[in-house]
């Protein structure tokens, strides 16, 4: 498998890893709960009745599988990880630090486009602004004004620009480069199980495995 499929598949162990969690974190599939009424203490002539509480998984009989299964996944996920660490180290690049730096170039980037689209501006708001005066009889009132707003921006845009620019050309390379990694690594992992299988269908094959 490639990177880009080893990523997917890291993915894959991590969704069973939640619903196999999310089976026994749940007390209700983890016990049995036993409810006896006890109708004899009351009427001499009738007999208790023990009733068990209905299990919410279809799993209710196979918890320590289901637990085995988690570690199994764990160990899964630990070689993968370690695979991948290997078909990393054999790429010509670091390639974790490639895409963090590239997140920060293309996060800077967004910032100089909105400086570089901004442009000076002249707006007039009527009435926008209040002045005071004295009137005749020497008070102090409020009256309106109209208000002159005018907008410029205080950086070279030159150099936004050209910045910009270039920020967007070290981008784009950089992920041309990370998106062919991603597909001509060879990572040295085999599934245990495809890709898509569901829950139940990893478990039952970890079972068979297991068996066998």
């Amino acid at each position: 498998m490639n990177l880009k499929e080893a990523f997917r598949y890291q993915n894959k162990l991590q969704s069973l890893l939640d619903e196999a969690q999310g089976i026994l974190d749940c007390d209700a599939n983890v016990t049995k709960v036993a409810n006896t009424y006890l109708r004899h203490k009351v009427m001499p002539e009738a007999e208790d009745e023990t009733v068990m509480d209905v299990a919410q998984t279809e799993y209710a009989e196979q918890i320590t599988d289901v637990a085995r299964f988690m570690l199994y996944l764990l160990e899964e996920k630990s070689r993968l990880f370690a695979a991948i660490r290997k078909a990393k180290d054999a790429l010509d690049m670091d390639m974790d630090s490639e895409v963090s730096l590239n997140a920060a170039r293309q996060s800077i980037a967004r910032t100089f486009k909105r400086m570089n689209d901004l442009r000076s501006s002249e707006q007039l708001l009527s009435g926008g602004g209040t002045g005071y005066r004295f009137n005749a009889e020497d008070n102090q009132i409020s009256y309106c004004c109209d208000v002159k707003r005018v907008t410029t921006i205080n950086y070279d845009r030159k150099v936004i620009h050209a910045a910009l620019g270039k920020l967007n050309r070290q981008a784009d390379e950089t992920s041309n480069r990370l998106d062919l990694c991603l597909v001509t690594s060879k990572v040295d992992y085999t599934v245990p199980f495809d890709v898509n299988a569901s829950f139940a269908e990893a478990f039952e094959t970890y079972l068979e495995n297991v068996q066998n």
